[in-house]
C-alpha cells in the first residue's frame, strides 16, 4: 500500500481543533502523512503525541517534525504512554493504523485503549479502504466502533486517495460497561 495521500489526510485530520490548546494523539503515523496536516491545524498550539511501533519511522518522524512528541510504543499501551508524559486524557485521536491486518484481540485491545484515553467529548478518526470495506476485518472494526462510541459517521469516499478510502468519525466514547453479575452471585439483598 502507498502512504495515505493529502486528500485523505485532510479529511482524517479535520477534527483537530485550530484553536485552543488541544492534546492530539496520533496512532501509527508511519511516514507522517497525517502528521503534517495535524501540525498545520495546531499552528504551534496544543500538544501532539505520535505513537509509532517502528523505531526507524519514529526517528524519521521526530527529525522531520521536532515539535511532535514521538513515542516508540505499541498502540495497545496508550495509557502507559500518556502516563509517562503526565497526560491524562486527550481531545482527539487520529489513527493511521492498518486495522485490517489486526487480529480480533489486537483490534479490541487498541480500541479499548483509545476509548480509555479520550475525553468524554473526544473524537477518534480512522480510515478504511473502500475496496476492503466489506471484508470481515473491516466489518468487525465498524461493529467495534459502533459499540464503543455514541456516534460513528462515515465520510464520503475520498476518491483522490490511492486506493480510495473513507474516514470514520467516532464521537463521544461510551463508558466501559462491566460484565453483568449472575443473579445467583449477586447475593440476596432482601
Amino acid at each position: 500500500m502507498l502512504p495515505s495521500g493529502p486528500a485523505l489526510a485532510e479529511v482524517a485530520t479535520a477534527t483537530v481543533p485550530g484553536t485552543g490548546s488541544p492534546v492530539i494523539l496520533e496512532l501509527g503515523p508511519g511516514t507522517g502523512a497525517f502528521t503534517g496536516p495535524i501540525q498545520r491545524r495546531l499552528a504551534g498550539a496544543g500538544r501532539h503525541i505520535a505513537v509509532e511501533l517502528n523505531p526507524r519511522f519514529a526517528d524519521q518522524l521526530a527529525a522531520r517534525h521536532p515539535t511532535v512528541d514521538v513515542a516508540v510504543a505499541d498502540a495497545a499501551m496508550l495509557r502507559q504512554v500518556l502516563a509517562q508524559r503526565d497526560v491524562g486524557r486527550v481531545d482527539v485521536v487520529v489513527s493511521g493504523l492498518p486495522w485490517a491486518a489486526f487480529d480480533e484481540k489486537l483490534q479490541r485491545d487498541v480500541l479499548s485503549e483509545v476509548v480509555a484515553v479520550l475525553k468524554p467529548g473526544g473524537v477518534f478518526t480512522t480510515f478504511a479502504y473502500v475496496h476492503a470495506r466489506w471484508a470481515p476485518p473491516a466489518q468487525r472494526l465498524l461493529r467495534s466502533l459502533r459499540s464503543r462510541f455514541e456516534e460513528v459517521v462515515v465520510s464520503r469516499t475520498v476518491w483522490a486517495n490511492v486506493p480510495p478510502a473513507l474516514v470514520y468519525f467516532c464521537r463521544r466514547p461510551l463508558p466501559a460497561v462491566p460484565p453483568a453479575v449472575p443473579r445467583e452471585l449477586a447475593g440476596n439483598s432482601g
